[in-house]
């Protein structure tokens, strides 16, 4: 086990591989992406906790070093958050995820709101199942997208041209993210996400993306916007589909400055 990572069993055969930073601050929870697990996230806990939050994080089932028994039910990740939330005595929390972690975002937005303080939603196409919306983004990631290396999808050429080692690190965790066997397919969400849905929340929501994010472009971060009531945006120059991780300091500035105010 890396330091710092502990398990909690949750339910029934769950066991959720997370860390916790401690301390009194109000908490802050993050959601990884499908290339991510809980150690993408050093970037973000260092300055979360530097400015006086609790930082949680947690591997999803398939993900990391969490572990669940031979014929569990497959759950949802918003069912898993909460009972992480329970056990460790947690109550209201804000709530940060990047891509596939937005998607779980939202989902617990729909379904948990009293629980959270706010929540960000970066870099997602949040897993908004409108059929318009399904045919856009068969034109923005076509078969030869999706057969392309994670890095050349979510990793933007900046990043790739100025930090060499950044982006080994990168391709690196995203090898480490899924242990060997682990089922391909996520959890189902708990909700079928629509943007009539996304129409409901009430939750404070940030939503942040970068100006060369290939799955979720300043297009797509703009039709969010329109669904969701006083939502905040911010388009990170010069950053993909990472940007917590290709632009770590606009990243945490944009995700502390809002939830300072919430």
């Amino acid at each position: 086990m890396m330091a710092g990572q502990t398990l909690a069993t949750v339910s029934p055969g769950v066991h959720l591989s997370y860390t916790d930073s401690g301390g009194t601050g109000v908490p802050v929870v993050l959601m990884h992406a499908a290339t991510g697990s809980v150690r993408s996230w050093d970037n973000q806990t260092a300055a979360f906790v530097k400015a006086g939050y609790r930082v949680v994080a947690f591997d999803r089932r398939g993900w990391g070093r969490t572990t669940v028994d031979p014929n569990t039910p497959a759950g949802t990740a918003a069912d898993d958050l909460i009972a992480l939330m329970d056990a460790l005595h947690v109550d209201r929390f804000h709530l940060v995820g990047t891509a596939a972690g937005g998607f779980v975002t939202f989902d617990a937005a729909l379904a948990y709101p009293q629980r959270l303080r706010s929540i960000v939603v970066a870099n997602s196409i949040g897993g908004v199942q409108d059929q318009e919306f399904v045919e856009l983004g068969r034109r923005l990631r076509p078969p030869e997208f999706t057969a392309m290396p994670p890095e050349l999808r979510e990793v933007s050429p900046s990043y790739r041209a100025a930090n060499p080692d950044g982006t080994a690190r990168w391709i690196a965790l995203e090898k480490l993210s899924r242990p060997a066997g682990a089922a391909a397919a996520a959890q189902p969400l708990k909700n079928t996400i629509t943007f009539a849905a996304l129409e409901s929340i009430r939750v404070p929501t940030l939503l942040l993306t970068g100006d060369a994010d290939m799955f979720a472009p300043p297009p797509v971060l703009k039709m969010f916007a329109m669904h969701i009531r006083h939502a905040e945006t911010v388009i990170v120059p010069e950053a993909g589909h990472s940007t917590y991780w290709e632009q770590p300091d606009a990243f945490n500035r944009a995700v502390l400055d809002f939830i300072r105010k919430h």
